[in-house]
């Protein structure tokens, strides 16, 4: 902290007048919102892994030379241990896209915002690429078989082992140097730039202006990656007919770049990295659910076994039989065909619906209004609270930067692990007997946080487990939503 505040006025001839943490993500940097004596606004890093440092402030410099649409790097401490750059804003993509993503409808203003980005991707990728001296990034530099196995065994490892997926070691292995062969040869030659982490989180929306961050992890290799990894986010729910859109949207904007692509064999190789990305995915969704019992990862893996699913019925797999048929058991595991099943059965049984509310002690505890007399009342006020914390106090339990702090605490993942269980042996006895209400609600100090959050999952947990349909509501926020 004393390097930045140093490095800070050396820059500015004065000391800062406002210095505000801000949560942390998956890098090992530490942010900080600066503010001016004038009221202008900076972002403070401080690092201390120096190639990631060091990556990151290379191709910042390079793309903003290039005039992207980047951070600028305004000043720089003599070991690059920390930096300040521009403020790009406190509101992601991911954040402008939360109505859309929950309801799967994206409004026409959310469409041309996808639309614009996934069209600067194409620049980043092909001008930001023009004059890069790729050994000034991190190892590996290069999209290459080395990288390609590192994620196939990810998959591998942290998903089919931990679900128990049979698999013939030798064979799938064979298949792997098939399939990481085919998806090297579409980088081979290249000198375009893979972005590696391109999602919406790191896209930045302050009015008209985009800002794209976090892309220290840049490599060379094929254009393909990139818009598999944006594209088929497994929890972004785009429908088929908005992907088609912005694929041919980046199709269009590519060939103004490169005008010799073969939009036809693009398809076709991106089909393959959508594949690939799908695998890498529920390896960090087996790592951080499976294992880690991370809510929010575990709520994700249905929809990367639907985004799967599809792709198998699509024959994008049919080159690598073994592994083909290892993917199509993954997808018919009884595990995650459970919200299917408990649907029908639910259909024929009463009709169950499952009221969950967050709310704070200091109002007291909700009324139910199905007549019954209440039902399970959780008290969190046990679990560390992210509202004594500066960063944390304005936003809630819905915010990823509270669920981020939540979950890598993990008090609040043991708590609900109890809660899931007795939840659960519940809902199934209410659905046999044909009962049709049941009412859970989570209290904390505020009802802001540590309620809202879990609330929140097992809301999510028991629609996707059951089917059932949930009334969810944040009292202190006024937010009221039904999965049907």
């Amino acid at each position: 902290m004393d390097a930045l505040l140093s490095l800070y006025r050396q820059w500015q001839g004065a000391d800062v007048a406002h210095i505000e943490p801000l949560p942390k993500a998956g890098s090992n940097r530490q942010y900080y919102r600066l503010t001016a004596a004038d009221g202008q606004h900076y972002i403070g890093a401080i690092g201390t892994d120096h190639a990631e440092n060091h990556s990151f402030l290379y191709l910042a410099r390079h793309f903003a030379a290039k005039g992207l649409p980047v951070p600028t790097i305004l000043a720089v401490s003599p070991d690059e241990g920390c930096y300040i750059q521009t403020d790009g804003g406190t509101t992601s993509l991911y954040d402008v896209l939360r109505s859309g993503r929950e309801s799967s409808h994206y409004s026409s203003g959310d469409e041309a915002l996808l639309e614009r980005t996934i069209r600067h991707l194409a620049h980043l990728q092909v001008e930001g690429a023009n004059g890069i001296d790729f050994s000034e990034l991190m190892q590996p530099n290069i999209f290459d078989r080395q990288s390609v196995f590192f994620d196939l065994h990810y998959f591998k490892y942290c998903f089919l082992r931990p679900v128990d997926v049979p698999y013939d070691e030798v064979a799938l292995e064979a298949d792997f140097e098939h399939f990481a062969a085919d998806l090297v040869a579409a980088g081979d030659g290249t000198t375009t730039f893979l972005y590696r982490d391109f999602q919406a989180r790191n896209v930045l929306v302050d009015g008209d202006r985009l800002t794209f961050i976090d892309f220290q992890g840049g490599r060379r290799g094929p254009l393909h990656y990139d818009v598999a990894s944006f594209l088929w986010q497994a929890s972004a729910h785009y429908p088929d007919d908005l992907r088609e859109r912005l694929i041919r949207a980046y199709l269009s904007e590519l060939a103004t770049l490169r005008p010799d692509t073969d939009p036809t064999a693009f398809r076709h190789t991106l089909r393959r990295f959508v594949l690939f990305r799908t695998l890498q995915v529920l390896g960090a969704y087996g790592l951080r659910g499976l294992t880690e019992r991370k809510s929010y990862f575990l709520c994700s893996i249905p929809h990367a076994i639907a985004n799967l699913t599809a792709l198998l019925s699509e024959g994008v797999a049919d080159d690598y039989p073994v592994l083909r048929a290892v993917l199509q058991r993954l997808t018919t595991l009884p595990r995650f065909q459970q919200h299917e099943a408990s649907t029908s059965r639910h259909e024929g049984s009463g009709s169950l619906t499952v009221r969950i509310c967050s709310f704070s002690y200091k109002r007291g505890i909700p009324q139910d209004p199905s007549g019954n007399g209440g039902g399970y009342v959780f008290d969190c006020r046990s679990t560390h609270n992210p509202g004594r914390y500066a960063p944390y106090k304005a936003l809630t339990g819905l915010d990823k930067p509270v669920i981020d702090f939540l979950e890598d605490d993990g008090e609040i993942l043991t708590f609900l692990e109890s809660v899931y269980r007795l939840a659960d042996a519940h809902v199934e006895r209410y659905l046999q007997r044909g009962f049709t209400s049941l009412m859970f609600c989570f209290g904390c100090t505020g009802g802001q946080h540590r309620s809202v959050y879990s609330a929140q999952h097992l809301a999510e947990h028991l629609h996707q487990r059951y089917g059932v349909r949930v009334v969810l509501q944040h009292r202190e926020q006024g937010i009221e939503r039904i999965l049907q």
